[in-house]
């Protein structure tokens, strides 16, 4: 199309620090290498067409305010496909390199499944379009089980087979189009899976349904040769009383327990850390020491209000600690970092859509270099190494590699008296990252 949706914002530049350009990047240079790598490459930044394209910002309490003079607020196909436009021209001013979509975002529901189906398949023939003239490519898809109605109490794990086989067909016809169009993944995000009470819940069924389902989807990625990657959400609460998916480790011992862990790995969002009650530091730490950190959903949550509140991500301290796992564990192979974030309602005019992914990059790019200065000077790494120090000869090597049982540390103890401990120096550590930030 040659409509431009943004004609008074140029190509997003980098200025550097000193610049006053509030549409400039101050730090994120997608070209400058840090750690052997360029930045983009580390961070392979993804928009979010769910917030960016259709998010009205309304809150329970008022309807929405954001002003996107391209779309003309019907639910036509046609609607939907100059949307497709408005989207990768915003990407391109910015220096977005993937996207990422649910079915019912980037195309409207119409009724039923074949009508439903038809209209994906007209916006993606856009949006195959536009990724061809652009270069811009899908980091991952997904199917929206949770806002129609018929989702009302789950998808996979409804108590109605009827909703559950509806579920499946969705999810293949979003498989389809994610594949089409060159996807890099595939998510699951279970919005309504989980309970509003247990009254009325036999959660074992449930669970086992949901694992059902997942393999039904293993299978059909199998057969149909998609090579993309499939990742599981966590999400605590909100909207059911519990979901399933609650956190990483939940995630982790589900995908174990029903065979599916070689299958699957974690998709974290920051925001769902927070309401289920960790960091998302701990929660990056948890996937990746279970060789499961696949991808991220680059947000925050407001700590004092009780839901999802999806801002964009501008605290240094956050995007430090997320690169430093990252980083220590090789990065993003399928993945990357998908501003899963809204602007606020008061945020309405499209500049700010602008003003927010500048702000996210700008803050990972600073999180990035800060990472990578405090594992080239070391005494970090020296640090936790050393506190371990203990399990790399002697009776620890022996624990680790499972040659000795009680019995045998019974011996030791006897021979060897009481152990002796060293300060975890926490403060300490707390000062070196300041060092750095």
């Amino acid at each position: 199309m040659s409509d431009e949706f943004f004609p008074q914002i140029p190509k997003i530049q980098y200025e550097g620090p000193g610049s006053k350009n509030p549409l400039s990047f101050k730090h994120y240079n997608a070209d400058e290498m840090v750690g052997g790598k360029a930045m983009k490459d580390h961070f392979r930044f993804a928009c979010a067409y769910w917030h960016t394209m259709r998010n009205g910002l309304a809150d329970p309490f008022g309807g929405p305010t954001a002003q996107r003079p391209w779309d003309d607020g019907s639910n036509s196909v046609e609607n939907a496909q100059r949307r497709v436009w408005a989207m990768f021209e915003f990407m391109q001013k910015c220096g977005i390199g993937y996207y990422c979509f649910h079915d019912r975002d980037v195309a409207p529901e119409c009724g039923d499944l074949e009508k439903s189906n038809a209209a994906l398949d007209a916006v993606a023939d856009e949006l195959e379009k536009a990724q061809n003239e652009t270069g811009i490519k899908l980091l991952w898809g997904t199917a929206c089980l949770f806002a129609h109605e018929r989702y009302n109490q789950g998808a996979a794990t409804s108590p109605y087979a009827d909703v559950f086989a509806y579920a499946g067909a969705q999810v293949k016809k979003a498989i389809d189009v994610t594949h089409r169009l060159g996807g890099q993944g595939y998510t699951f995000w279970g919005g309504r899976e989980g309970y509003a009470t247990l009254l009325n819940t036999d959660l074992g069924r449930e669970l086992n349904h949901l694992a059902r389902f997942l393999h039904m989807a293993v299978d059909y990625k199998q057969k149909i040769g998609f090579e993309g990657q499939f990742y599981i959400e966590p999400k605590p609460r909100e909207p059911s009383t519990h979901q399933y998916d609650s956190d990483a480790a939940a995630c982790l011992n589900f995908l174990r327990e029903h065979g599916l862990k070689e299958h699957l790995k974690l998709n974290l969002e920051t925001n769902h850390a927070t309401l289920a009650g960790h960091s998302m530091w701990h929660e990056m730490e948890v996937a990746a020491a279970a060789d499961a950190l696949g991808s991220v959903d680059a947000n925050t949550g407001d700590e004092l209000i009780g839901w999802d509140t999806d801002q964009f991500p501008t605290d240094i301290y956050l995007t430090t600690q997320m690169m430093l796992v990252l980083l220590r564990t090789g990065g993003f192979t399928t993945g990357g970092l998908n501003f899963d974030a809204k602007v606020r309602r008061e945020s309405f005019e499209p500049v700010d859509l602008f003003h927010a992914h500048i702000g996210g990059m700008d803050a990972f790019a600073r999180g990035l270099k800060i990472a990578n200065a405090i594992l080239e000077d070391g005494r970090w790494e020296t640090f936790r190494k050393q506190r371990y120090a203990s399990y790399d000869s002697g009776i620890g090597a022996q624990i680790e590699s499972g040659e000795v049982g009680f019995e045998d540390l019974e011996a030791y103890t006897l021979q060897n008296g009481e152990p002796t401990t060293v300060s975890g120096r926490q403060e300490m550590l707390e000062n070196l990252i300041n060092e750095f930030i």
